[in-house]
């Protein structure tokens, strides 16, 4: 405990808990990230929705879509480690910023596209642009916060992902319906370019706003910059590793690669798919799409957040993660059985996005539960890459099985078996590790 002693208070002391400096510090940081990492997934996911009128504008089949959305993902899983370790060398001030600007004006180019390969280049410079903002954040995240704190924290941060699907979507749909036209650009041309506008102004914030590390951060006083590095101090095992060859060889890395793989395919086959099912479930309008899209992912941040906190008051990692995992695989299957229903669609897609996205705080606690350093830059940045491996076989099978049966339903169940796989996996990490 640290305490502070204000000016002009006679006889009185202030104390500042530890609770309290978690408080400010939380208050500071998580927002601010909560808000650049809707402002990413948003630029990621509107091509769901542009989809709608992209395709018949451009004449683009439902394979040439499925492989520019997972071109992404290629672009993502090249440049992810580099960019991390480019992180922990230069600072998350200059290259988050950095990363921000560039993947807005990446994603606003996309406007312009006319035929499939540029379509395929521009999604491909996106995710190289953008690889390294997740990673690098959770990588952040570990500066500041010990273990047993970071499943809520690392909750409050990616409810930007739902966020960006609850809120952008009705957005997207009425942006499409209503600047439709303007100027002689087509709806889905204008929401490109509107919705990149926020990542590149959250960019250059981040430049002026970001402190590197505990010691750069002007708002905290020397008391509260202790408090911080004594716990951080604490948490550190003798067993965790710490070098860069060590992110490459431990398998419990590779293992969690292939685990948010799978749950990433989920997530995707949803959040690319999702207004397309429910198009051809009977609902015509954008506006209306967008409207229906947002709501599996306003549930979800309720998820996410009851889901982050029992896991670090419990001190509990693995079934925090398979079970919400396993009505997620539930919802997909099931979901493939009422085609043509719009609630019980939505119902069911809605339990399946709940299921996968409630477990991500969990899982992003694990790396750094046995590693530190470089060996967590590079860890993080690894198991990510592996993941996004998930982003491109869900985009791009869902796409292929779409034009061959007609019909996403066996993409869907495929994917639910692979999130069967990832519980698997999940209950082979040995508890006394991963339960910190």
């Amino acid at each position: 405990m640290s305490y502070q002693y204000p000016q002009g208070t006679a006889g009185v002391l202030a104390p500042t808990t530890e609770p309290d400096v978690y408080r400010k510090v939380t208050w500071r940081l998580i927002p601010f990230f909560c808000l650049c990492y809707l402002a990413a997934y948003l630029d990621r996911i509107n091509v769901g929705l542009a989809k709608l009128q992209m395709l018949d504008d451009l004449k683009f089949s439902e394979t040439v879509y499925g492989l520019g959305a997972g071109l992404f993902f290629v672009g993502y899983i090249l440049f992810e480690v580099p960019s991390n370790l480019v992180l922990q060398k230069v600072g998350a001030r200059i290259w988050i910023a950095r990363i921000m600007v560039t993947w807005g004006l990446l994603s606003g180019a996309t406007m312009f596209v006319t035929t499939p390969t540029q379509f395929y280049i521009v999604r491909f410079l996106l995710g190289a642009a953008e690889a390294g903002f997740l990673p690098g954040v959770l990588l952040y995240l570990t500066y500041w916060y010990p273990t047993h704190r970071r499943s809520k924290i690392i909750a409050l941060f990616m409810i930007g992902l739902p966020l960006a699907s609850m809120i952008g979507s009705p957005i997207s749909g009425w942006i499409m319906t209503a600047f439709a036209g303007v100027y002689g650009y087509a709806g889905w041309q204008w929401l490109f370019f509107l919705e990149a506008l926020p990542s590149v102004l959250l960019g250059v914030m981040v430049f002026f706003y970001l402190p590197n590390n505990i010691d750069s951060a002007k708002w905290l006083d020397a008391g509260e910059k202790r408090t911080l590095q004594r716990n951080l101090e604490a948490d550190v095992l003798v067993e965790n590793q710490h070098s860069l060859k060590a992110a490459f060889t431990d398998r419990r890395v590779w293992m969690l690669g292939v685990i948010d793989m799978c749950l990433l395919m989920g997530t995707y086959s949803i959040g690319f798919w999702m207004p397309t099912i429910i198009r051809d479930s009977g609902v015509a309008s954008p506006l209306h799409i967008g409207l229906l899209t947002a709501i599996p992912h306003a549930v979800a941040v309720v998820a996410m957040l009851i889901n982050g906190a029992h896991s670090d008051r419990t001190r509990e990692r693995r079934w925090h993660i398979v079970v919400p995992v396993l009505f997620g695989a539930f919802g997909l299957v099931a979901s493939t059985f009422v085609t043509g229903h719009t609630g019980a669609t939505l119902a069911l897609l809605t339990l399946a996005n709940v299921g996968i996205v409630a477990t991500f705080p969990v899982f992003w606690c694990l790396p750094s539960t046995f590693l530190s350093g470089t060996a967590a830059a590079a860890g993080i940045a690894l198991a990510c890459s592996i993941a996004n491996l998930g982003g491109f076989a869900a985009t791009y099978l869902l796409g292929w099985m779409k034009d061959t049966f007609n019909s996403p339903s066996a993409g869907l169940i495929l994917f639910a078996v692979c999130l069967l796989g990832s519980c698997l996996l999940v209950l082979a990490m040995p508890a006394k590790t991963v339960n910190r």
